[in-house]
């Protein structure tokens, strides 16, 4: 990272302010340059990054530093916090430092509760330490005592208002996906999208009301395009809990007829298919393409409490793959315009690995599947990921020390009720889930014939970045659904 000064439309005198770091940030693809911020007076930085050490794979141990901006020796201000602490944030005045900390070292996807340190008298507290969500920014108002929190929020991305004093929490705006841009004296400027707008600028008063749009960057192209309908949903799933969905019509549905379904199940498997708009997963390309669509987030999805996020941890197999079948039967039988006789299921990562899951434990379920990025054997995945502290937390430690529950959900332990069709797609570059992975998954259905492709790209990684190849993989996944689908 350097520190240059802007001289016009020049940078001069760049300093390497993290010469000699062993370690990496901002820590991609985590996060960007909201874990790297000035101080108020411009003499220091603050970013996020782990301390140097050959044990970064199966740590989670991400610490804030600060440095001056002349370069030389970074201060970890996090050093006691064995967890992750991140998006180092500071009141304008100076006086406050707000960040976010998790508790769990080792996890990924635990609560990140809002941290406030004083830095005046070094004191330190968590803010609204009983409220039930994992924030995921933070902005100070003009106060400098007021905090305006992005946080997942039952399948939206909220924006709230938080009181560092008193620890209140207050719900300004809670439809879509909201990021905050900046805060005024009396407005809050956000970047909201949902399922059928992608990303554009709005104005609102600081208590949500009054909301304008200020932008509408793609007009001239959303007016030749027409968006499904959609709807949020809810069932009894796992436990006879409620488990919340999104089903999406065709977007030239006609009243009367039936649709093929397309099943997307999100990865992580701490994640969500909210109501967002995305290049990657957009739902709306299905729906364009004649599909309706079905989104559950099964227990262990984000934004709904941290107990329905941590029920999925050692449970890999289990609640999840109750909710995704009872949520099916759930909106089939409540949406009678969808079609539970021809159906798809996709999913990447965690998703992939349900569609292996799927593959030997609902093998009746479903005409064919779409396996991006999925865990096929969790024994060799153990010993290859570069994430090592995924599965260690996720299965209760090493491979070795608890071989039994790595075993229990490991897809490849039922591959002999494997049966539907299925295309396997794979970045050589995935360090995540390395692509043996899907060559495995491929393989075995050759030799069994079982119907089974294979779409290898050589530059990316665990996810699909290049715009191209975004197109080729939305053509193909699209035409193996059409076909298996029996799509007219």
């Amino acid at each position: 990272m350097f520190v240059a000064k802007l001289n016009g439309e020049m940078l001069t005198n760049a300093v390497d302010v993290t010469a000699g770091l062993d370690t990496e940030t901002p820590p991609k693809p985590f996060s960007g340059m909201e874990e790297v911020t000035f101080t108020p007076d411009g003499k220091h930085l603050v970013y996020t990054a782990k301390a140097p050490g050959k044990d970064q794979a199966w740590i989670t141990n991400y610490d804030l530093w600060q440095v001056p901006v002349t370069g030389g020796d970074a201060v970890n201000l996090t050093e006691a916090n064995k967890a992750w602490d991140a998006n180092p944030t500071f009141s304008a005045d100076g006086r406050y430092l707000a960040y976010l900390a998790m508790t769990k070292p080792g996890f990924e996807a635990d609560r990140y509760r809002i941290m406030l340190r004083d830095t005046v008298t070094g004191q330190e507290k968590e803010v609204a330490p009983l409220w039930d969500r994992s924030a995921s920014s933070l902005t100070f108002g003009k106060d400098n005592r007021t905090l305006y929190v992005t946080a997942q929020d039952v399948g939206q991305v909220t924006i709230f208002e938080v009181n560092t004093q008193f620890g209140d929490v207050k719900t300004v705006y809670n439809d879509g996906s909201n990021s905050v841009v900046g805060v005024t004296n009396d407005k809050i400027i956000i970047n909201h999208k949902s399922l059928v707008q992608p990303g554009d600028l709005y104005s609102m008063n600081l208590d949500g009301q009054g909301v304008k749009q200020l932008t509408q960057v793609n007009r001239e192209k959303l007016a030749e395009i027409k968006f499904g309908e959609f709807e949020q949903f809810s069932f009894k799933g796992w436990n006879n809990e409620e488990v919340h969905g999104y089903w999406i019509k065709p977007a030239d549905y006609k009243a009367g007829q039936k649709y093929p379904i397309a099943f997307l199940v999100h990865g992580g498997p701490q994640g969500s298919f909210g109501n967002s708009f995305s290049s990657r997963w957009n739902a709306q390309l299905w729906a364009g393409a004649g599909y309706g669509v079905v989104m559950i987030d099964f227990h262990g999805s984000t934004g709904y409490g941290q107990e329905f996020t941590d029920s999925i941890t050692q449970d890999w197999g289990g609640k999840p793959l109750e909710d995704l079948q009872k949520g099916l039967a759930a909106v089939t039988k409540q949406q009678k315009w969808l079609d539970e006789t021809r159906t798809c299921a996709l999913g990447g990562s965690y998703g992939g690995y349900m569609m292996n899951w799927i593959q030997g434990n609902w093998s009746d379920g479903f005409n064919c599947l779409v396996n991006h990025a999925g865990l096929f054997d969790m024994r060799s995945m153990y010993y290859v990921t570069e994430e090592l502290w995924f599965p260690e937390y996720e299965f209760g430690g090493t491979y070795e020390n608890n071989k039994e529950l790595y075993e229990k959900f490991n897809p490849v332990n039922y591959t002999e009720n494997w049966k539907t069709p299925m295309l396997v797609i794979h970045g050589e570059k995935d360090f995540r889930v390395p692509y043996g992975q899907g060559l495995a998954a491929f393989s075995l259905m050759q030799r069994k014939g079982i119907p089974s492709e294979l779409l290898i790209y050589p530059e990316e990684n665990h996810w699909i970045l290049n715009p191209d190849n975004l197109e080729q993989w939305y053509a193909n996944v699209l035409g193996w659904m059409d076909r298996w689908t029996e799509k007219k």
